[in-house]
């Protein structure tokens, strides 16, 4: 059943909020800040922003994306967090509906935005954001009904475990560090929220998304195979592709294979 579109409408504005305080989080964790304060300023003229000149999306469209102190350009970072989240809350909320699930899921997919922002721009994921992850996913598996506790923590097990698996074997066969410890942490919390089912197909969506961009990028950028990816984000796309079409792609993959097997 879908929803009245009073309570979407509603949805996608809660998430363009959460969004405006990601951005926060995205600008702060980096440099060990506090995200509770100082309040919201402009990082250039230290001008501190009012509440009318913080209303997600339209603030910034109405001062034309500058700062009212110093007239400067907002970088459309903010905008664009914004609305991110407010379109995964939009679509948590039309398959979820009003519920614990919806608010459970909510928390994470927001905590994979603020995971890919900062690890496309400082190449780090916070611990403050994948560790505490971890505990608060399991705990959310034994009230919460898309997978059991015990599914959740061989998730995690699994999640951590592969990928230690895969930076220990690149170590070794080429002595360099081929995959930080972020990512490990990051595939652990994921695990925790979805369960260890998800994990092989978070991991074979990152990679083939990976791999293709990452080609692309050292194509255009004519450097070679040296060239840091993070690979946070696509392990963070993986997950939400899990969420809304994990299970149908799934089962599609396995009636295309049995299909040919006859």
């Amino acid at each position: 059943m879908v929803p009245p579109a009073i309570w979407l409408f509603f949805s996608f504005i809660f998430g363009a909020v959460i969004g405006s305080f990601l951005n926060v989080c995205i600008c702060r964790m980096p440099e060990d800040k506090s995200v509770v304060s100082p309040p919201s300023h402009c990082p250039r003229c230290a001008y501190q922003i009012r509440w009318y000149d913080n209303i997600p999306l339209l603030s910034y469209l109405l001062l034309g994306g500058r700062c009212r102190g110093c007239g400067r350009r907002i970088s459309p970072q903010y905008p664009l967090v914004e609305l991110l989240n407010a379109l995964l809350s939009l679509a948590l909320f039309y398959r979820f509906g009003p519920s614990l699930t919806f608010l459970a899921l909510l928390v994470f997919c927001s905590a994979l935005v603020v995971v890919t922002f900062i690890d496309i721009e400082h190449q780090i994921i916070p611990d403050e954001i994948s560790l505490s992850g971890i505990p608060i996913g399991f705990l959310c598996s034994f009230f919460l009904p898309w997978h059991s506790w015990w599914s959740s923590l061989l998730g995690i097990l699994l999640g951590g475990g592969s990928l230690l698996l895969v930076a220990y074997g690149y170590q070794r066969l080429t002595g360099k560090d081929g995959m930080g410890g972020g990512d490990i942490k990051l595939l652990a919390m994921i695990g925790a929220f979805l369960g260890w089912k998800s994990i092989p197909f978070v991991i074979f969506a990152s990679s083939l998304v990976g791999s293709v961009i990452g080609v692309a990028m050292m194509a255009l950028q004519k450097k070679d195979s040296k060239l840091a990816i993070p690979f946070g984000p696509y392990l963070a796309f993986g997950a939400v592709l899990y969420i809304f079409y994990g299970r149908q792609l799934i089962q599609w993959y396995l009636h295309l294979g049995a299909g040919g097997r006859g």
